[in-house]
């Protein structure tokens, strides 16, 4: 074995309670280099009469390593634990003193958990773990109210620039909630909704007000109560790393200086704030000299921007809040939101914008999800043929080994969004390699989420582009794509296992674009099978029973010689399950 590849520590992502009764553990090992590996637990007060050894499963692998994960229920909510690993004849033993080939001597020498606290526990919203979200650009999803419309709206259905207009508002969202229950949507994604200059609403200058453009707080909240009395949950979209110019306090800076009671409201590096040189003299989102950035350190900062996120929690029942550009805002004033937000509902889901690895803010004092845009990347490199099978499940395993477990359940899945080009775009208009890129988004593990209109087949490059206004005409609908949207949410949304279930690849080899994966629960196990070549295909694995069902036709599928073979048309998938109870 090569020991260096060992790796453990007891805390984060690789020893954490997931519910106040279990704890996960994971192990790192060289990639094919260990053939078991087992958890040795017990009680440090009662070593011998809590003893359990239990052989942990190799859950993912990367392009290094293979990665080892077990859950315990420990009887006293204490755990001590080292892990034993062989390989042939050789048996080495990890353990809090290091790694060595003789056996731990116990209570000493062990990794503990010490206890598992309620408080403690990374607890995620239930409910997000079932949520098909949508997410919605108000300007660009309908005019429900030409009489709010800016000047100089623009036709609806015009090519988009950086800002024009098209008058869409809440009313129009209102007018067609039930085009989205129809679609299977529970979940609302608002982009930003107050006062602001701009189409895209993200240079916020009041708040606390709904953008006129839009309509007022109270249609806001009457848009909420619809969407919940149809059982749709609302996340609103959180501006908290910086302002518009025309905010208030900024506006205060710009006349008074360093004299400004707000002067501490930002990070000004040089009297006058203005841009000089073409580099504004105070720090902003990127270089936008019209979006300064906030000093959340600082209490008067922090204390207004908490005050809001309280607001619309309470004022319209809002469900959470995705936290825009979530990285560049300091960890301290994150952890007091979490407080905030979740003390106002609980069951808020708190999504922050950060497009890496993003363990930091997600170990249950900070945020609850993340945006997945690596996810979205390396689906779309794999579908669109840039690499094979083993190197995709390699991509896949990184990717869910990043985080615990509760967080993997609620990570906020998407194949495109307001800041990239359209999915339909992305895989150069084909709807075969979109089909299997959505049927891998609704068959994950996560939370996923739809960009308004690539179910009705809407194409564009990045911004502006990509936000084009939504297209409500049937005859300009690709309604067979509609379709087999409603189906694929429909499918995930009646199955537990594809919400909660285990996610594993059964066959991913190189140079061979075509992989088998399953997903599976106490009740339910699914293998998604898929074809990702220009021909036909026959696809074969190993299964244990014949009581197999095509989860879209119902088709029985009998497997030959304990093996299960599907052929599959180019570009084309096979969905199949079975009931375990």
């Amino acid at each position: 074995m090569l020991l260096e590849a060992l790796y453990h520590v007891p805390r984060d992502k690789w020893a954490y309670a997931y519910d106040t009764a279990t704890i996960h553990l994971r192990v790192r090992t060289k990639r094919d280099d260990v053939e078991n590996v087992y958890a040795m637990t017990g009680d440090k007060y009662d070593w011998n009469g809590t003893y359990r050894e239990i052989p942990m499963e190799k859950a993912a692998h990367d392009r290094m390593f293979d990665y080892w994960e077990v859950a315990v229920k420990p009887q006293f909510k204490r755990l001590s634990y080292a892990f034993k690993l062989t390989a042939g004849t050789e048996t080495v033993y990890m353990m809090d003193t290091g790694i060595q080939h003789e056996g731990p001597n116990p209570p000493g020498e062990l990794y503990e958990f010490p206890y598992i606290h309620d408080i403690d526990v990374f607890k995620v919203p239930e409910w997000a773990k079932k949520a098909v979200f949508y997410q919605i650009m108000p300007e660009r999803f309908a005019n429900g109210d030409p009489g709010n419309d800016p000047e100089n709206t623009k036709t609806w259905g015009e090519q988009p620039d950086t800002d024009n207009f098209f008058g869409g508002d809440l009313q129009g969202v209102l007018d067609h909630l039930d085009d989205l229950i129809d679609l299977g949507i529970n979940a609302i994604y608002f982009t930003p909704l107050f006062v602001s200059p701009s189409n895209h609403k993200y240079d916020t200058v009041d708040y606390k007000q709904v953008d006129p453009h839009f309509g007022d707080n109270d249609l806001l909240k009457q848009v909420v109560e619809a969407c919940h009395s149809r059982g749709i949950r609302v996340v609103l979209d959180a501006v908290f790393n910086h302002c518009g110019e025309q905010f208030p306090p900024f506006q205060d800076v710009l006349k008074h200086g360093k004299e400004s009671k707000y002067a501490n409201w930002f990070h000004i590096n040089e009297f006058p704030a203005q841009i000089k040189n073409g580099i504004p003299t105070y720090d902003t989102f990127g270089f936008f000299g019209n979006m300064p950035k906030f000093n959340t350190a600082n209490p008067e900062v922090k204390e207004y921007l908490l005050g809001v996120a309280e607001y619309w929690i309470r004022e319209i029942k809002l469900d959470g809040w995705r936290l825009d550009v979530a990285n560049e805002v300091d960890h301290h004033f994150w952890r007091d939101f979490r407080k905030v937000v979740k003390e106002a509902n609980p069951d808020a889901y708190i999504i922050g914008e950060v497009w890496s690895d993003s363990l930091n803010w997600l170990l249950g004092d900070q945020f609850d999800s993340v945006m997945n845009y690596p996810f979205a990347d390396k689906v779309l490199e794999f579908f669109n043929g840039g690499m094979d099978g083993y190197n995709f499940s390699n991509e896949m395993g990184s990717l869910i080994m990043r985080y615990p477990q509760q967080t993997n359940e609620v990570v906020f899945n998407m194949l495109c969004s307001h800041d990239t080009p359209r999915l339909l775009t992305r895989v150069g208009t084909d709807k075969r390699k979109l089909k299997l890129c959505v049927v891998f988004l609704f068959t994950y593990i996560g939370t996923p989420c739809i960009f308004y209109g690539d179910e009705v087949g809407i194409t564009g490059d990045g911004d502006p582009d990509c936000r084009k206004c939504m297209e409500w005409d049937p005859k300009k609908q690709d309604r067979e794509l509609y379709d087999f949207y409603k189906m694929m949410i429909e499918l995930r949304r009646q199955h537990g296992a594809l919400r909660h279930g285990r996610f594993r690849f059964l066959q991913a080899n190189p140079n061979d674009p075509c992989i088998v994966y399953e997903r599976m629960d106490d009740n339910m196990h699914f293998t998604i099978w898929m074809n990702n070549t220009e021909e036909y295909r026959t696809l074969s694995h190993p299964m244990e029973t014949e009581d197999w069902r095509d989860a879209l036709s119902e088709e029985r599928v009998k497997p030959k010689d304990g093996m299960m073979h599907i052929g599959l048309d180019p570009f084309g998938f096979r969905i199949l399950y079975r009931q375990l109870k």
